[in-house]
């Protein structure tokens, strides 16, 4: 049986929020709940395959402190300025 979009948004703002690293569950959560309705179901699979890479990782691609993977940088950057980036620096 197919996954609901409602289901999927459902577990995609929980792994959002449980990340293991406070950092991270404070950017990736606000971000999840404010912009992953809006976001197409390509978006959304490039979402669910950020969530598998490591916290330490994503956070320092999430700050500009280390360069991510170009496949990722698009998603990185809108996560980076939602979450304030210019501030992050």
């Amino acid at each position: 049986m197919a996954e609901t979009q409602a289901a999927r948004l459902k577990k995609l703002r929980m792994r959002s929020w449980r990340r293991g690293m406070k950092e991270m569950d404070l950017i990736l959560g606000p971000y999840a709940d404010t912009e992953l309705p809006a976001l197409s179901a390509s978006d959304l699979d490039a979402y669910e395959r950020l969530l598998e890479e490591n916290d330490q990782d994503l956070y320092l691609w999430v700050t500009g402190a280390r360069p991510c993977p170009e496949a990722l940088a698009p998603l990185v950057q809108r996560i980076s300025a939602a979450a304030g980036g210019a501030r992050m620096r």
